[in-house]
């Protein structure tokens, strides 16, 4: 019996206006430059119409994405509240897939700005295999001292009776056929801009291998140690980290090179360590595993793998042959496509905006021991 489990970054699936822009320019869109706003009120009339329009667009790309990625089960990231996710679902994903995904899960969590994460369901699999949701906890209140994770690499930023997680470590088990499956929907700590010379990744990494930490000793302490690799378990989401990127360099006139690096210290080896998870990903040729890509104008181009599905050993023993999509049409017409790989864009994509999202879906079809 085989079910499809994907992960997309969704980017600010909001209910609100972000007024600030009116007395922080850093906060206010590029096109409300454009024009002399007299007063807040006004501003205020302009974003909502900017907003409105752009969402529009941006929703349906999304919806083609999530359509295009066809999974049974996906977990969401940047999603604010149940409701928002119901006028989603309702509003563009039922117009293009008709019924769907009837069980969807949030739990409010930590981020400040108030993205939380999601997970979607069908009720059956497309071989008509019953999807039984049987339970969900969340981490979101778990501290560094609880789980004795606290080190000194953290007291920057950070104090011993904090929570570790930005977000939340969503544990969600469901049944496939009868057959039992966990599945931990994350988001990591995001890597900050450069500032003051330091390297925004580095600067962050302590936060998200402590968040990768928290995250196999829940597996560990819940499924039994080193016996816990054995079991039927998925981690999905954007991890905001790599282990390994295609350096970009070059013009589309002159033609871009793309340039694997690998070798930096990530937060993903607490989960790639002595084989406890298998990044179902990096069964894909090299410089085919990327969801993402990162530019500070011409100063740093790169491609690399954000989103990931992180297999458990024994999963990953009963799938050896099975490779995840990655679907990339929902990507801007700015990101460069290493050779063979440029795909047809959905309808209405933009140089940059609008956009499915600034990440692509992951899924992944596994047959369940």
């Amino acid at each position: 019996m085989a079910v499809r489990i994907g992960t997309f970054n969704i980017e600010n699936l909001l209910t609100r206006f972000d007024f600030t822009g009116f007395r922080n320019q850093l906060r206010g869109d590029r096109v409300l430059r454009l024009y002399a706003i007299g007063n807040e009120a006004a501003y205020q009339r302009m974003e909502e119409a900017r907003m409105i329009s752009l969402t529009d667009d941006t929703r349906q790309l999304t919806a083609l994405a999530i359509a295009e990625a066809d999974a049974d089960i996906i977990c969401l990231q940047e999603v604010e509240s149940l409701e928002a996710l119901n006028a989603f679902e309702f509003g563009y994903l039922y117009r293009m897939m008709g019924e769907g995904y009837r069980q969807k899960y949030l739990i409010e969590g930590n981020d400040s700005r108030g993205i939380d994460v999601a997970v979607m369901m069908r009720e059956t699999t497309r071989d008509g295999e019953p999807i039984e949701f049987v339970g969900i906890r969340t981490h979101a209140t778990t501290t560094f001292q609880e789980f004795g994770l606290f080190d000194p690499s953290l007291a920057d930023t950070e104090k011993p009776d904090d929570k570790i997680f930005r977000r939340d470590c969503l544990e969600i088990d469901v049944r496939i056929g009868g057959r039992p499956l966990t599945i931990y929907a994350l988001h990591l700590k995001s890597m900050n801009s450069p500032r003051d010379g330091l390297d925004g990744r580095v600067a962050t990494m302590p936060l998200r291998t402590a968040e990768a930490r928290a995250v196999r000793h829940i597996i560990e302490a819940r499924f039994g140690g080193e016996h816990a690799a054995a079991k039927n378990f998925v981690i999905c989401g954007d991890m905001n980290d790599y282990q390994e990127k295609l350096v970009i360099s070059g013009s589309k006139r002159e033609g871009f090179t793309f340039t694997p690096m690998r070798g930096e210290q990530s937060a993903l080896d607490v989960f790639s360590a002595d084989g406890f998870a298998e990044n179902a990903v990096a069964r894909r040729p090299e410089n085919d595993r990327w969801t993402l890509f990162h530019a500070r104008g011409l100063i740093e181009r790169h491609l690399c793998q954000l989103d990931y599905i992180w297999l458990s050993r024994g999963l990953a023993a009963a799938n050896p042959k099975a490779v995840p999509d990655i679907i990339r049409n929902g990507q801007p017409y700015r990101t460069p496509f290493p050779p063979g790989q440029d795909v047809e864009r959905f309808p209405r994509i933009g140089w940059d905006r609008p956009k499915a999202s600034d990440h692509c879906p992951v899924v992944i079809e596994l047959e369940i021991p």
